[in-house]
């Protein structure tokens, strides 16, 4: 749980799990073998060292290090190579911080999870360093921003950049659930969109290996997203991707999720209530498919039936969706029109420069690192 680490502050999920029902993952097998062949890496004799920070080039920030984004544990930041002039999202987090949180399995198994996959519509991380301060995690630079950001700058989206965002995490989600991986923290703040428009989920914090028939039992997610089963903690498995598949297309189409509160605790019984409210401008099949997947019968959502995802893909509401296509990037993103043009750094909020250093660490928790 790096704790929202690419989040924009509006909705971190600080503490809102006791520590004590925290699940640690076990190391066994895990994503054995790739789906399709390793895509090469930049360089793969890259070093630490290598790395140089980008710049900003103008502003009240000019001359100071890129931040593309900061969280309770540490920031990510934007570096690039002398030699391939390649962008990466080097993700910085403090192993003093990570121990006082009991979360050193939590990163372990979130470095194997990112390294393992190999998917378009997932951020890939490329490589992984330590230091006596820090753990690294060097992954892809996903230059268009979060989708957080741009539901926030048009307040709601149009029903193609909806379908067509949802699509790709449903790609994700396939991928994912194929592999026996619960995902489990999707909200806008975790989707990023690449030059081409096309949209990748990040942040492995609460990812969960899972046999399919099996249930987990932890308590985590952000609030808004969370299904009715892990609130009254029945046990949880796949289906609770799906309920929240559904609250994201909601906030994607209306620009605020539909159970919501500035206070976490009283947000969990309008979920449980479960009185789903449509904006008169919703269209007929997008409301459909919200409320097929916001069941509150985990057995009953679309998704989580006989036929699995394919029920979602060939729900009405993707009616415009050529699968296929997406899926070997075919398709012309919608999105692309909200991705700015400018340097490279122009669709991320601005943070000031963080020069204070985190303390040395030496438990050694993290070798295999």
């Amino acid at each position: 749980m790096i704790d929202g680490l690419l989040c924009s502050p509006s909705r971190v999920f600080e503490e809102t799990i006791p520590i004590e029902h925290l699940e640690l993952h076990d190391d066994s097998t895990f994503l054995e073998e790739p789906d399709a062949p390793e895509k090469t890496s930049p360089s793969s004799s890259l070093r630490l060292k290598d790395l140089i920070p980008v710049l900003y080039q103008e502003g009240r920030y000019q001359g100071e290090p890129v931040t593309l984004g900061v969280g309770g544990f540490g920031r990510v930041e934007l570096v690039t190579t002398l030699h391939h002039g390649k962008y990466f999202a080097m993700k910085r987090v403090s192993k003093k911080h990570i121990v006082a949180k009991q979360q050193e399995e939590h990163v372990l198994f979130e470095k194997r999870i990112l390294k393992a996959i190999q998917s378009d519509f997932i951020v890939r991380l490329h490589f992984a360093f330590k230091d006596t301060r820090y753990i690294y995690m060097i992954m892809e630079f996903c230059a268009g921003g979060e989708i957080w950001t741009k539901l926030k700058e048009v307040g709601r989206f149009n029903e193609p950049i909806a379908v067509f965002c949802t699509a790709c995490v449903v790609e994700a989600y396939a991928y994912l659930h194929k592999k026996g991986i619960m995902y489990r923290d999707l909200k806008p703040e975790n989707l990023m969109l690449d030059a081409k428009g096309y949209v990748k989920l990040v942040d492995f914090g609460f990812a969960k290996e899972l046999v399919h028939g099996d249930k987990t039992y932890s308590f985590c997610g952000t609030p808004e997203y969370m299904a009715p089963e892990i609130i009254q903690n029945q046990g949880h498995d796949f289906a609770a991707d799906f309920w929240s598949l559904g609250i994201l297309v909601y906030e994607l189409l209306v620009g605020s999720p539909p159970f919501s509160s500035s206070e976490p605790a009283k947000i969990y019984p309008k979920i449980l209530d479960g009185l789903l409210k449509f904006p008169p401008y919703m269209g007929e099949g997008a409301k459909s498919l919200i409320s097929k997947l916001c069941r509150p019968r985990p057995g009953q959502r679309l998704g989580n039936t006989k036929n699995g995802i394919k029920d979602v893909r060939h729900h009405r509401w993707f009616s415009s969706m050529n699968w296929h296509k997406l899926r070997v990037g075919q398709v012309e993103a919608p999105t692309i029109r909200l991705i700015h043009k400018g340097p490279c750094y122009i669709n991320f909020d601005r943070f000031p420069f963080d020069q204070a250093k985190a303390d040395e660490e030496f438990s050694g928790w993290d070798k295999n690192f």
